[in-house]
């Protein structure tokens, strides 16, 4: 049985809603990297927790059910939870794709405080100018990178393009080692 399972790809490849999906869809709990790895400050996704704080964290959130989902990336800090992962799922995206997602998402977070001159549109411009490095491998969280992290692993790695959220990755999910 797969009941570990870990799901990641780039900014705005829609890890988080893939995740959340998938774990409804076959009644597993949900856990999202971001919420381990920032702090839960009024401008959100500014502070950084310290990498053992996170590691304590999330540790202690799956070590707790049996069943379950992590989406996002932790490449980079997040080693020592690969153990865990009995199938891990890269989710990769156009580049064109994800960036026009992203700029949607922040849009939907942010109003119009993205706008020029708004409070956020210059945190918006360089996030945006990061995630755009992905595939390039010029940002910190890239493609080279969770290439070369995918092939180190052990567990059975799935890789999706996802242009749009369909029922085939449960189905996918289900095929490997004769379902969940």
């Amino acid at each position: 049985m797969l009941s570990k399972i870990h799901i990641f790809g780039a900014s705005g490849s829609g890890t988080t809603t893939i995740g959340k999906s998938v774990a409804e869809k076959l009644g597993y709990s949900h856990f999202d990297t971001d919420n381990y790895f920032w702090f839960p400050t009024k401008e959100p996704f500014t502070e950084a927790r310290p990498t053992e704080e996170r590691l304590r964290l999330i540790q202690a959130d799956l070590l707790h059910v049996d069943n379950w989902v992590l989406s996002g990336s932790l490449n980079g800090w997040g080693d020592p939870l690969i153990p865990l992962f009995e199938l891990v799922i890269f989710v990769y995206v156009p580049h064109d794709e994800r960036i026009r997602r992203l700029k949607i998402r922040e849009h939907e977070r942010y109003g119009d405080d993205i706008s020029l001159g708004g409070a956020r549109h210059e945190a918006t411009n360089e996030f945006i100018e990061w995630a755009a490095g992905y595939d390039a491998g010029i940002s910190s969280r890239n493609f080279p990178k969770h290439e070369k992290w995918m092939a180190e692993l052990k567990c059975p790695v799935l890789k999706i393009q996802n242009d749009k959220l369909d029922d085939s990755i449960c189905a996918a999910i289900k095929a490997i080692k004769g379902g969940v």
